[in-house]
């Protein structure tokens, strides 16, 4: 069985407004992770997200610059605990 780990993300910056949410889903999607992602009312990106670990870590090193059009100014990551039965990303 294939090692899965699973990340909670809040990025702040300018990342609402920017297509920032279409364009994680999208690289999410790319790397085959699964997870969702959202905006929440205080201007951040809420994201979570699992696959193998360094697929986890590639999309953490995207979160931390995201697409041209935003600004990132801070990205933190939390463990969370692995969702076996997951499938899928999207955008809420």
């Amino acid at each position: 069985m294939m090692e899965l780990v699973r990340r909670r993300a809040l990025v702040s910056g300018r990342v609402q407004g920017v297509g920032f949410r279409w364009f994680a889903a999208d690289r999410a999607e790319h790397l085959g992770l699964t997870g969702w992602v959202g905006n929440l009312p205080d201007g951040r990106v809420e994201m979570v997200f699992q696959g193998p670990p360094g697929l986890v870590a590639e999309m953490e090193d995207w979160l931390r610059r995201g697409p041209v059009t935003a600004r990132v100014r801070q990205a933190v990551f939390h463990d969370e605990r692995v969702e076996e039965d997951e499938d899928g990303f999207r955008v809420r």
